[in-house]
């Protein structure tokens, strides 16, 4: 049975604000294989590190991520909660992300988020960034967006890229194929549909569920041999991993 890899949603998302440098490092100091992230673009072309269209959240700012600069947005406290140090937390930007884990040797996820507002040319600035780091080959590009992926494809035909399903949006393996992705990002309860699954071995399509929240969930994963598990809790899915079980009530 191959190694089923860990990464982390939004950074280390049980552990610190999601999407922000604090969550990556600890993410990385964790032991994750990889993390997953989202990004959205800002009014003067930069791409951010955010997951909602809008900062209302995770913000103690109001309005649309596309209304603002970046001069603007990084003003405001992406430490909504308080509930970790630094209190002032900025949104990152998608260069500050890969400077921040260029060594660490980890995959990384980037979700496109094109699917409510389409942000024209972030799929070329996104890539741009990637190729100034020298990251291409650690990059796994995702989007519910099946046009974003086909753009990535593109403009970088090397790019590894996936498909996002769940929240009623069902996409199959042959639909993989059509776009050229490599693999498929169900929700996790997508899992359980045995026909989907078979589609997608028997294509070679890779499988990276979201979000795995517990046990069961987790042992289904590593029953099913996916390639990769998407996890709020980097410390419980090791765990459960390495020993078979956590302490969960």
């Amino acid at each position: 049975m191959a190694y089923m890899k860990i990464w982390g949603h939004r950074g280390a998302y049980s552990s610190a604000p999601e999407n922000t440098l604090a969550g990556f490092q600890m993410a990385a100091q964790m032991g994750a294989d990889g993390v997953e992230l989202d990004i959205q673009l800002t009014k003067d072309k930069e791409v951010v590190v955010i997951h909602d269209e809008t900062i209302d959240r995770t913000s103690n700012g109001q309005g649309r991520v596309k209304d603002f600069t970046l001069s603007e947005i990084k003003k405001l406290n992406f430490n909504k909660s308080g509930r970790t140090e630094p209190l002032f937390m900025e949104v990152p930007t998608l260069e500050e992300v890969l400077e921040l884990l260029n060594r660490t040797g980890m995959t990384i996820n980037i979700e496109l988020k094109t699917g409510v507002i389409y942000y024209d040319g972030i799929e070329s600035i996104a890539l741009k960034l990637v190729e100034k780091y020298g990251m291409s080959d650690r990059i796994i590009w995702s989007s519910f967006n099946h046009y974003s992926v086909q753009k990535i494809k593109l403009l970088e035909p090397d790019s590894q890229t996936a498909l996002l399903c769940g929240g009623g949006i069902l996409v199959t393996g042959e639909q993989c194929e059509k776009v050229g992705a490599e693999a498929l990002h169900p929700s996790v309860h997508m899992l359980r549909y045995p026909s989907l699954v078979e589609d997608c071995n028997k294509r070679g399509i890779l499988i990276r569920p979201w979000t795995v929240t517990n046990d069961e969930e987790i042992k289904l994963a590593e029953n099913i041999e996916v390639d990769s598990v998407i996890v709020n809790r980097i410390d419980w899915a090791k765990d459960v991993l390495a020993y078979g079980k956590s302490d969960e009530i």
